[in-house]
């Protein structure tokens, strides 16, 4: 029984850092489309790819096209008006703020993944754990150097909602995982659910692309996909209070494509925020484990 509860939770946490990879290619995708495309094409591009993969492994799988859970439609609704919300809000935030200040509102996800588990399933945080994770955002903030004197108050708002709707459908996903609904099908029906809603809103404001914006888009559409499956199972595997704070990994991916893709090197303080977030990271994962081993011996 140890064995399996250790298994589960390091699966989390790969699993999370996996999706954490595939969001920070998603973003760089995004970026380099240009600004010039409607947040909402992008959203369109990003949620249309997911749905299509997750339909073709639904297929693969003969799994069913509906919820095979009683009682799971609510919260399948709920992590799609959520998840939907949180995506329109980060790409906004993206384009609008700062790439530092949109990072660091985004992060506030994993905060409020333990704040609505607790909500939904009442997975109760221990104190070392919300410690760990004020940890893990001091070393997001040494390496996003966030400006929030400059930024503007609207788009930081916005911003800010993208991570309390993001951490709010993590929270979906998790109370969905429990009650033993399909992975694959959580993917498909945020996917398709939210690309039927902004179909009309993409169509009227569309802008003509290029090819290799096309090929940007459908790239970071099949990295969303990638993201959305990992992170999906992650939450499934393990509780948010217990690995949501790997989230913040993406940061490291990020700062590193920046430096590949962007020429951007990091700085002194970034280097700093790469080793509190690699310590709070290893921190707490020692510590869940110690306290399985304890329960175990009771």
């Amino acid at each position: 029984m140890v064995y399996d509860i250790v298994s589960k939770r390091t699966k989390g946490i790969l699993l999370l850092i996996l999706s954490a990879f595939f969001f920070a290619c998603m973003n760089m995708f995004v970026k380099l489309s240009g600004e010039e495309l409607p947040v909402f094409q992008k959203v369109f591009f990003r949620n249309a790819m997911a749905a299509v993969i997750a339909f073709i492994v639904l297929l693969k799988n003969k799994a069913p096209l509906r919820p095979s859970v009683k009682g799971s439609l609510p919260f399948l609704i709920m992590r799609t008006l959520f998840g939907l919300a949180g995506v329109v809000c980060n790409y906004y935030a993206l384009e609008t703020l700062v790439l530092s200040d949109a990072s660091i509102l985004n992060k506030m996800s994993p905060f409020f993944a333990v704040l609505f588990s607790f909500v939904f399933i009442r997975e109760r945080p221990r104190l070392y754990q919300w410690l760990i994770l004020n940890g893990a955002l001091a070393g997001a903030v040494f390496v996003i150097k966030p400006g929030f004197a400059n930024a503007a108050f609207f788009p930081a708002v916005v911003g800010f909602m993208g991570g309390v709707m993001a951490g709010a459908a993590y929270g979906c996903v998790r109370k969905l995982g429990l009650m033993g609904e399909n992975n694959p099908f959580i993917v498909f029906f945020f996917s398709t659910a939210s690309t039927l809603i902004v179909t009309p809103i993409m169509i009227i404001g569309y802008v003509p692309m290029t090819a290799l914006q096309w090929i940007y888009l459908l790239s970071a559409g099949i990295a969303a996909a990638l993201a959305q499956f990992s992170i999906t199972a992650a939450y499934t595997c393990a509780p948010a209070k217990e690995i949501s704070v790997y989230d913040f990994s993406q940061i490291i991916f990020a700062s590193l494509m920046s430096l590949i893709v962007f020429q951007q090197a990091p700085d002194i303080y970034s280097i700093i925020g790469y080793i509190i977030i690699v310590s709070m990271a290893v921190l707490n994962y020692f510590l869940s484990k110690e306290k399985v081993n304890k329960i175990s011996k009771r």
